[in-house]
């Protein structure tokens, strides 16, 4: 059946107020289940952990409750799932627990395409351990990041790989599980930020070859929060610096301090939302969410397909690479008019879209466009309509005075 994006948007209160998000790249509006939920929780006698009283066994329930619902999310399992306050926060827990165990001379391998969460953590620890950093490139005319050339930069001595599943500057979705496979015969480590593919269709981590993923609640329809998975075997290994009285369990010391429980409940919510998108689709958690986020998926396909051929109809639009596969974000520049003032512009006109580098900080240093503004974007969400697209054009091509570059 069609995607009903009518009864998609009925459950996102915020889009009541007008405005056109093409910012869910940077965040996704709050679906209305998980502020019920988050309400709901806020509202109840919550104590921390503790098994002795109602109030602390509650708090036990949504740790629980949230583990699970990521783990059917990723394909992982609720042992292997830890929570925090957000991606970056939890990658540099890891890149610190890891470099930790790193010497002179081991490698790690970044790429240009990836959000500098996914950087600069294990740049910085591998510059602490005295280990070598390679670089993945970026084809600066297709934005691909070509998965052959891993097979030159991983080595003996490589100890990890991070690497993006979905680019949140031009989406291009490189080819992960082949990338891995090139990692893992090396022995290494394999950490994939999926912040900006998780929300853009269903996640398998064991597909993926991925041994850590993270993701940000965030980014779809959800709270604040952010979980990084992986198999509880691989999290065994690692020994992190915490707290003497904090638990020594997996994956609880992997977690620093005591968790906002009630945004716990959101992010289970929010998995159940999106568990939700298809109606007709049966069985467990999991099958439902690889039913509702194929069909987002591709009603967001088609919007995107849509996008792009109207930009490429306005002459004075350059879009940012042409990647065979990517996740529904766009990147494009006006000629004559810095990004800034484009974003600026179309925010007058009521559209929500981001402006600069995004933190795609090594891609657009790469093309040489930090220093020029970067880009502007547009991030297409399940909630987003084939009205708003036509509506963006329409700007685009006023703007652009019909192909002639507006003074700006």
């Amino acid at each position: 059946m069609p995607f009903d994006i009518a009864r998609t948007r009925a459950s996102y209160p915020a889009l009541t107020e007008g405005f056109v998000h093409f910012d869910g790249a940077g965040g996704t509006q709050t679906a209305a289940p998980v502020i019920d939920a988050v309400t709901d929780a806020m509202r109840t006698a919550i104590g921390n952990r503790s098994a002795a009283f109602t109030p602390g066994r509650r708090s036990l329930e949504l740790v629980s409750a949230a583990r699970s619902a990521v783990a059917d999310l990723l394909g992982a399992e609720p042992d292997g799932v830890v929570l925090g306050p957000s991606a970056t926060a939890l990658t540099y827990t890891l890149a610190r627990t890891l470099g930790a165990t790193w010497r002179p001379g081991d490698e790690v391998v970044v790429s240009r395409l990836d959000h500098d969460a996914n950087v600069r953590p294990w740049v910085q620890a591998a510059e602490a351990a005295g280990a070598v950093v390679r670089w993945a490139e970026v084809d600066p005319a297709t934005g691909e990041l070509p998965a052959g050339q891993y097979a030159d930069l991983v080595g003996e001595r490589t100890r990890l790989v991070a690497v993006t599943a979905g680019s949140n500057a031009i989406g291009t979705v490189p080819d992960v599980a082949a990338i891995a496979m090139t990692a893992h015969a090396a022995g290494a480590l394999v950490c994939v930020d999926g912040v900006h593919s998780v929300p853009h269709g269903p996640t398998d981590l064991a597909a993926l070859g991925a041994d850590v993923l993270v993701t940000s609640a965030y980014k779809w329809s959800g709270p604040h929060l952010a979980a990084m998975v992986a198999d509880p075997a691989v999290w065994d290994r690692l020994r992190p610096e915490k707290l003497l009285p904090s638990s020594d369990a997996v994956p609880d010391r992997f977690e620093y301090g005591t968790p906002s429980f009630p945004l716990l409940a959101g992010v289970a919510a929010a998995v159940d939302h999106l568990a939700g998108l298809d109606p007709e689709a049966t069985g467990g958690r999991r099958e439902r969410l690889r039913a509702g986020l194929t069909a987002s998926q591709a009603y967001e396909e088609s919007l995107l397909e849509r996008l792009l051929t109207g930009l490429a109809a306005l002459p004075a639009v350059t879009v940012l690479g042409s990647p065979a596969r990517r996740c529904p974000t766009v990147s494009f520049r006006i000629e004559g008019r810095s990004p800034q003032h484009t974003q600026q512009a179309l925010g007058a006109a009521g559209f929500c879209l981001s402006a600069g580098d995004y933190y795609a900080y090594e891609y657009f240093q790469s093309l040489g466009l930090r220093e020029r503004g970067g880009a502007v974007r547009a991030s297409i969400y399940h909630y987003n309509t084939v009205d708003e697209v036509d509506r963006l054009l329409t700007e685009l091509d006023r703007l652009t005075d019909g192909g002639r570059t507006m003074a700006g």
